[in-house]
């Protein structure tokens, strides 16, 4: 114990006869002389500067750096950091690092440079001894066979994270001037929107080409001006702060186009496209960042003073040339999954050339969507308005518009998968303008849903189908209501209306007693009961039909009742009736619902002008459901249950026009003018015409419905396409009579349950 008492107080007289500390500055400077110093020796150009003391310096230069404002605290200026920028030592590394030598030094300055702007805690980048030398390095990145792609991705994810905190920093980095130009936003954009676009259409191919698009860094240096002009040419901290522009300013005024191509945006697109996942990735992160930036006029500056919509619809457009349209699966394509742009860093590489082509471009579209949810709405509007012009006008509307089958087939295919796949509002927006704001091209894209490919028509209804769904007002009025507000479908009244209603209930029992309509065994046991009200409250609910005229239990057998008894399968394989279908008619109601929630439809139905005389026409889109409708029973299976599927979701819609035309089963039609009921009734006469060539029909139907519920692989070929129309046929009666139960409340359980007993 005394021994080791006597050895502790000798490391105690130890330590306090120890040398004096050295000083920081003394040590930072010595550091910094023996990099210098190195240079003077040294003759041999060869050696490495892994192989130097270097490396090790610089480390120890940066850890003084942190220790001193750390001692000191940030709002002090230590004098190792004084003596750093009053010497330049920043523009030194840079030289350096340019020079490339010793060889690696722009390795080991983009390290230094990365970790001093994350670990110094005050705001650096608005002195211009440090702005200066990190433009100029940013310069030096992304340079064509470059082999410090690593640390170039990290150090400009770290300038931009920097300029995440402090977006003031953001016209430093991007090196813009606040000079007025003689253009406005708008017509500046559009202009190089065309420009880019041209460029691009004529060379898109080679990834080589592509990749030169970009300009490479060494073109953006050669265009700048050299570092004596820049240091004077540029502004002091003071008047760049003060230069900022507001608001109001940003918008009347745009920098010139040499100002836009910023170094800094250029090399992160270049990094885009690197074969590194971590660089990639690194680089799609840096374009999130900067595009994030909601503070100040950052929106403004992106989208008015700088090319990050052209380059970013650019790179699209890119992506798109390389897609092998002759090998491309149309079907695959416009299924295409959700893709999300951080996928691409962790997929498998034993995907196919043509599959790694799809997930590159849908994981960029993607990226791009998620660009434009997350930026400013002045940047995410530019954005957007340069994929339409670059891409969808550019590019696509030519294919859309093509002789060739298979290229209207591919691009209708990609064009159907975009659709689906975006969620930001500017895009979506830009996408509707494309689709329903070309006059010629809308009626082109309408007509292809009866078009003489069955593939076309499929892929056509299909982009029908996506857009139905998307949150966007102006589908549903350009499709459908615009054409159904004057209610021109009803016939005008007539002295004798009352005679012909109680003539039309008369009909409508007659056609309920016909034995081709109505049997006791249309409903089965499980029918009788009218399943549970799903839907809330009756004060969203479309009217019921006129005094007179039945309930909604009428509304809901009048469908049932269209399709004869001799034809019905469903009861054969003791399948449910059409209360199978109110649970997803009850989904499909509310998802429409909950889209059109902030639409303002009318509460009541706007007043009638059949009276005048002029001809009705349902729209372009109704006009080829209805047709194609019409054709039920000699089309394929597949584009039926597409066609009834689009129908489907029409009249899940709770919008009163859309209720009367599709499901009201009581109004008077207007002379040359139909509703989905009529063209079902007509169906349903030709269906009882031409089965009458059909033997053993039931057993016939039974197997054809097995065949389809993969119960039977032996179903025969004659008579097939009817045989499958007519089971289509009857199922989506069954699911329209679902539609109208969830969307009309009944009056009240009892009169409904009596309806159907006295049935």
């Amino acid at each position: 114990m005394e021994t080791f008492s006597k050895l502790t107080s000798m490391l105690l007289h130890a330590l306090e006869t120890r040398e004096p500390t050295v000083d920081l500055l003394d040590s930072f400077v010595d550091h910094w002389k023996s990099i210098t110093n190195y240079y003077i020796e040294t003759a041999d150009d060869s050696r490495p500067v892994k192989q130097t003391e270097i490396p090790w310096r610089l480390r120890q230069m940066l850890d003084i750096l942190v220790y001193e404002e750390k001692q000191q605290g940030v709002e002090e200026m230590g004098s190792c950091l004084e003596y750093l920028l009053q010497h330049k030592l920043l523009e030194t590394l840079c030289t350096l690092g340019k020079a490339q030598y010793p060889p690696g030094m722009c390795q080991q300055v983009l390290l230094f440079f990365s970790k001093f702007l994350s670990q110094m805690q005050k705001s650096l980048l608005q002195l211009i001894n440090v702005y200066r030398p990190v433009q100029k390095l940013i310069r030096l990145c992304a340079l064509p066979g470059s082999k410090t792609e690593k640390e170039e991705a990290q150090f400009l994810l770290v300038v931009c994270s920097r300029v995440k905190q402090d977006p003031h920093m953001l016209r430093y980095v991007l090196e813009l001037l606040d000079q007025p130009a003689a253009r406005t936003p708008t017509s500046h954009q559009s202009q190089l929107c065309t420009e880019v676009s041209n460029h691009i259409a004529e060379s898109p191919l080679p990834t080589n080409q592509s990749e030169s698009f970009a300009s490479s860094p060494v073109q953006s240096e050669a265009s700048t001006c050299s570092p004596v002009q820049s240091e004077y040419s540029t502004c002091s901290p003071v008047q760049s702060e003060a230069s900022t522009c507001s608001p109001i300013q940003s918008e009347a005024s745009t920098c010139s186009p040499v100002q836009s191509e910023s170094s800094l945006l250029l090399c992160l697109l270049h990094l885009t496209k690197s074969q590194r996942g971590s660089v990639c990735l690194k680089a799609y992160q840096s374009l999130l960042l900067l595009a994030g930036l909601q503070s100040g006029c950052s929106g403004e500056i992106l989208a008015h003073q700088t090319q990050l919509g052209e380059l970013l619809a650019g790179r699209l457009v890119e992506l798109y040339s390389l897609l092998p349209l002759k090998s491309l699966d149309p079907a695959e394509l416009h299924s295409w999954p959700h893709t999300s742009w951080s996928s691409q860093f962790s997929r498998s590489s034993s995907e196919s050339p043509a599959s790694d082509h799809m997930t590159n471009f849908f994981c960029w579209f993607d990226f791009l969507d998620h660009l434009m949810r997350e930026a400013p709405q002045v940047l995410a509007v530019q954005v957007a308005q340069c994929v339409h012009q670059s891409w969808l006008v550019d590019v696509l509307q030519t294919q859309l518009q093509h002789t060739c089958e298979q290229v209207v087939l591919l691009s209708t295919s990609i064009l159907c998968a975009t659709v689906r796949l975006v969620q930001s509002a500017s895009l979506l927006d830009q996408l509707i303008q494309f689709l329903l704001r070309t006059h010629t091209l809308t009626h082109l894209l309408l007509q292809r849903c009866d078009h003489i490919s069955d593939q076309i028509s499929m892929v056509s209804l299909s982009l029908v189908d996506e857009l139905l769904q998307k949150p966007h007002r102006d589908i549903l009025d350009v499709l459908v209501l615009k054409n159904l507000q004057s209610r021109g479908y009803l016939s005008p009244p007539a002295a004798g209306q009352d005679d012909r209603l109680t003539e039309s209930n008369e009909d409508s029992d007659d056609l309920e007693e016909d034995q081709f309509f109505f049997s006791d065994s249309l409903f089965s046991d499980s029918q009788v009961l009218l399943p549970p009200p799903l839907c809330s409250s009756s004060s969203s609910a479309p009217p019921l039909p006129p005094s007179g005229l039945g309930s909604a239990a009428d509304v809901v057998n009048s469908f049932l009742c269209l399709v004869p008894v001799q034809v019905r399968s469903a009861q054969l394989l003791q399948e449910g009736g059409y209360e199978s279908y109110v649970h997803d008619a009850h989904t499909l109601v509310t998802e429409c619902k909950s889209l059109s929630q902030s639409w303002d439809w009318p509460l009541s139905l706007p007043p009638s002008s059949s009276g005048e005389e002029s001809n009705f026409f349902e729209g372009h889109l109704l006009k080829v459901l209805f047709d194609r409708l019409g054709r039920i029973l000699e089309q394929p299976y597949e584009l039926n249950l597409q066609l009834t599927a689009v129908l489907s979701r029409l009249s899940s819609f709770n919008h009163l026009l859309l209720h009367e035309y599709l499901l009201n089963p009581y109004i008077h039609l207007s002379h040359s003018s139909r509703s989905l009921f009529s063209v079902l009734i007509r169906v349903i006469g030709e269906l009882m015409q031409r089965i009458q060539q059909v033997s053993n029909l039931k057993d016939r139907l039974l197997d054809t419905r097995r065949h389809l519920l993969g119960l039977n692989h032996n179903a025969g070929l004659e008579h097939l396409t009817l045989l499958r129309g007519i089971i289509v046929l009857e199922e989506f009666c069954k699911e329209l009579a679902a539609i109208v139960f969830v969307k009309l409340p009944l009056d009240s359980p009892g009169p409904a349950l009596t309806h159907l007993d006295q049935r």
